[in-house]
């Protein structure tokens, strides 16, 4: 399983951004797809999360009510719309899939990373 992260950029604060994510390779093997961040310093942590079948959903409550993660199975691609931007949201954002069933929020469960994409949100 490859993946494939863009979308990333530099946005005011109370901005939107959407990222993408595509998926390839075995694609059959995944159970559920991850959006993870890591700001400097600090340890990458769980953003939002969805079942690749059923697009059942599951977020951080950090995010909660700001970002919605969604799929578009025809086209192997996950996507994660960031609205109502905080400067705190800044951070490399991180796709990762699993075959792990339910929605995993920890790093160690997921396999399969993608290289990540850069979100800067000024204040």
């Amino acid at each position: 399983v490859q993946l494939q992260a863009s979308g990333g950029g530099l946005v005011q604060a109370g901005g939107s951004l959407r990222l993408s994510c595509i998926v390839s390779g075995h694609t059959s093997s995944i159970y559920a797809m991850g959006w993870f961040r890591q700001a400097p310093g600090k340890e990458r942590e769980f953003v939002s999360g969805i079942t690749w079948i059923s697009g059942a959903t599951y977020y951080a409550n950090t995010v909660k009510g700001r970002f919605t993660m969604s799929r578009d199975n025809t086209k192997n691609t996950v996507f994660l719309q960031m609205n109502r931007l905080k400067p705190e949201d800044t951070a490399v954002y991180y796709c990762a899939a699993t075959g792990i069933s339910g929605i995993p929020t920890m790093t160690r469960d997921y396999p399969y990373w993608g290289q990540g994409t850069l979100v800067t949100v000024s204040s």
